[in-house]
């Protein structure tokens, strides 16, 4: 084979637009001259993401800075090489961050079962938190495993970034996207299966029988602002809360979010992606305490459009502060669903020309969820197929969560509005990882 030093790295004959990473087939970054859907940016107009400045994520990259990835560590490797400038992340296959399974994070000495056995409710109690145990302790040796995942599995995504799959198998399995502190970043037409906490930690104070949190979100957007996440498909996929043990009589809860907008986060559009099967899907704002009030009043301004919510217990999304749009979306109940919209502290919502599939005996009432007393709009919503005063009917029914009409704010960055019926038929069609057109 025919080889030559390019940035003195040893590369085939391809050229310097081939840049090897590492010896062991490393992301390789290339260019070409055709369209390309990689190059894509968010129309004008399209959502909150649209606004001022736009989102085009990695859409001025030059060939150095165009990576086709297929492991983890290329992935890493590529989100990490050349800072803030300009680039585009290919991933070709399902890229799995915990190929070797959650055994491999343990530290020395780590037992699950030693950790049973000292924190069982009828021996610890449920008065006492864990949070002081010494390092060598079960829980410390949890805490410490956990540090371990934690530093695997979270990567940081920089400014001017488009991650892109490439053709109808691509995808990230137990990985969480930190999108953190920066501006102008694109996910597209990706596969995510939610990460899987290996550590979950047992809070015994957590309600009145104590309860399994876990960490780790799929897509964490974190202070960041013009993010635009298009065609991907969000699922708990091989590992689903239906298959999870229970200990100390609750539900081993391994699962967190599947986006989380958070932290004064701005500007983000959301459309043509499917959540389905999962608990605590979507939070905007993540907290009503006065650190996050201050951090999150007068942002988190996201649109969610043609997106298809399927078999999800809750959070779709679950909104506080924000300016939320949510027009053309199909939202399908099983017989777990307990709410689609959280309507929590100062949350700004309009729900519009929305669908909704509930099975049997599920009140549309169920479709709104009052935490905290704040307006919203909802207008032209079908359930069923037929036309549903989503807020009347509501305090009709939960007369002690009377929730108030009229939002106050208009949307205006919307593409265009289909009528709700004809909704179900577009999303299941078109929207989800594999669909790009």
């Amino acid at each position: 084979m025919n080889i030559r030093k390019c940035h003195g790295r040893v590369i085939t004959v391809l050229g310097c637009t081939a840049l090897v990473l590492s010896v062991t087939g490393g992301a390789v970054a290339h260019g070409g001259g055709r369209h390309d859907v990689a190059r894509e940016v968010l129309p004008a107009g399209d959502g909150w993401g649209s606004y001022g400045t736009g989102t085009s994520g990695g859409a001025a990259a030059d060939a150095e800075h165009v990576y086709t990835v297929s492991t983890w560590a290329e992935f890493r490797a590529a989100l990490e090489e050349g800072g803030s400038a300009p680039k585009i992340v290919k991933v070709r296959g399902t890229i799995d961050a915990v190929a070797d399974g959650c055994d491999a994070l343990a530290v020395p000495g780590y037992d699950f079962d030693a950790y049973l056995e000292k924190y069982a409710p009828e021996t610890w109690g449920l008065e006492t938190r864990l949070d002081a145990e010494p390092d060598d302790s079960p829980e410390g040796l949890r805490r410490a495993s956990a540090a371990v995942q934690d530093q695997l599995i979270k990567v940081e995504v920089p400014a001017n970034t488009t991650i892109i799959g490439v053709g109808r198998g691509a995808g990230l399995k137990g990985a969480s996207l930190q999108i953190k502190g920066v501006d102008n970043v694109i996910v597209r037409n990706l596969t995510f299966e939610s990460p899987i906490d290996c550590f979950p930690q047992w809070d015994p104070r957590d309600g009145s029988k104590g309860n399994w949190n876990s960490e780790y979100d799929s897509v964490v957007v974190y202070g960041s602002t013009h993010v635009w996440m298009d065609h991907n498909t969000f699922t708990d996929g091989s590992h689903p809360d239906s298959a999870a043990p229970t200990y100390f009589g609750m539900l081993y809860q391994q699962h967190d979010g599947e986006l989380d907008i958070v932290r004064g986060s701005d500007h983000v559009t959301a459309s043509w992606n499917v959540f389905a099967d999962h608990d605590k899907t979507i939070l905007i704002g993540n907290s009503d305490n006065a650190a996050t009030t201050a951090t999150d009043r007068g942002h988190l301004k996201v649109t969610f459009h043609h997106n298809l919510f399927r078999d999800l217990v809750e959070r779709a999304p679950r909104v506080r502060f924000g300016q939320v749009d949510s027009y053309n979306n199909h939202f399908i109940g099983d017989d777990t669903y307990a709410y689609s919209f959280g309507i929590g502290k100062e949350s700004q919502l309009v729900a519009e020309h929305n669908a909704f599939t509930l099975p049997a005996g599920v009140s549309p009432a169920k479709i709104l969820k009052k935490w905290n007393e704040a307006p919203l709009t909802a207008a032209g919503n079908l359930v069923n197929g037929e036309p549903v005063d989503l807020i009347a009917v509501h305090n009709a029914e939960i007369p002690a969560e009377t929730l108030q009409s009229g939002v106050g704010w208009t949307p205006e960055l919307r593409t265009k509005v289909d009528p709700a019926w004809a909704v179900p038929g577009l999303v299941r069609h078109r929207a989800g990882a594999g669909r790009l057109r």
